[in-house]
């Protein structure tokens, strides 16, 4: 079969993404395919396997704990894609000789740690990524609700409400501000690109660029949608912690953070499987906001995301759904 006109069993599912630079991450059950276009305007492509930890341990694979699980694999494994694809692209390859030269420190941490100091970085980068995010989105507006609190003496129940709403301001403010870059824009036509394609991989068409261009670039089993379920997902959680010691709510927050990605995932997972009115409202929140970080692809877009997603369909041709 034509490798651009492959086309999806009926009603086949299972393929995740992640929009990266200059092109399009396509994810099945057991590898992904990375899919990227050169200074040459070339399509490069990579492939690799994915780890299953289901299948490693059990418990990894339970409702809620395999949320947590997913979502850690997601931050890591998206770390390592995008700064590949910056590589590959070769946005990373401007410096002159004596700029490459390594420094002294460079150099140390080469002879201490060897190959495996990449993914050293990587593992401390979404440490870092992790801390930050639970100050911004827990910490923080839980000051603000204390703050709101000392002038309007509010009930403890109403904090709850008060934390929920600035979490979802924080957030998005976050996207509409970022999406304002010029090259975080190029990265939201490719994410569109990368929607439309499994769109049209999940209505069983050809991948065609002219197929997938005629589908929605919305999907209501995208990142942005999991990440602003989480937002909402928090509010009714934390309605029912009533504590009034500010140290108190701020360790409970933290500590429920596991949870209600868990929970997140469990209702994301569950929207990918069914298509009822329920769904629909469900995902309607999530879908809006890929308005924002999803942009209209140009052609040239359209054919890395099929390159991608027909990488990883060569090595899962039947990709049963994992949804």
């Amino acid at each position: 079969m034509d490798k651009d006109k492959k086309c999806c069993p009926k009603g086949g599912k299972g393929i995740g993404g992640q929009a990266v630079i200059e092109g399009v991450m396509m994810r099945g059950k057991k590898m992904y395919a990375l899919a990227v276009r050169n200074m040459d305007k070339k399509i490069e492509i990579e492939k690799n396997p994915v780890t299953v930890y289901s299948e490693r341990c059990k418990v990894l694979g339970f409702p809620i704990v395999r949320g947590v699980v997913s979502f850690v694999d997601s931050l890591v494994l998206g770390m390592k894609i995008i700064s590949r694809s910056a590589d590959m692209s070769g946005m990373t390859d401007f410096s002159s000789e004596e700029e490459k030269e390594p420094s002294r420190f460079e150099k140390f941490l080469d002879r201490k740690f060897g190959d495996k100091l990449a993914n050293y970085i990587i593992y401390f980068s979404v440490f870092l990524s992790i801390i930050l995010s639970i100050a911004i989105f827990m910490v923080l507006p839980v000051w603000i609700g204390n703050l709101c609190n000392s002038i309007l003496r509010l009930e403890a129940y109403f904090l709850g409400v008060v934390e929920g709403l600035v979490r979802i301001v924080i957030f998005l403010g976050y996207i509409v501000l970022t999406a304002q870059l010029k090259d975080v824009k190029r990265v939201f036509m490719y994410h569109g690109a990368e929607h439309k394609t499994i769109n049209c991989f999940e209505s069983s068409e050809n991948l065609t660029v002219e197929n997938v261009r005629k589908h929605t670039r919305l999907h209501k089993r995208c990142g942005t949608s999991f990440l602003f379920l989480v937002m909402i997902v928090s509010m009714f959680v934390f309605l029912f912690l009533n504590i009034d010691t500010v140290w108190i709510r701020i360790v409970s927050r933290i500590l429920l953070v596991p949870v209600i990605a868990g929970i997140s995932y469990e209702i994301i997972k569950w929207a990918g499987r069914n298509d009822n009115f329920l769904v629909k409202i469900v995902s309607a929140p999530g879908l809006a906001l890929q308005l924002v970080t999803t942009k209209e692809p140009d052609d040239s877009m359209i054919e890395v995301a099929i390159a991608a997603l027909n990488g990883v369909l060569e090595d899962e041709p039947e990709n049963p759904s994992s949804y």
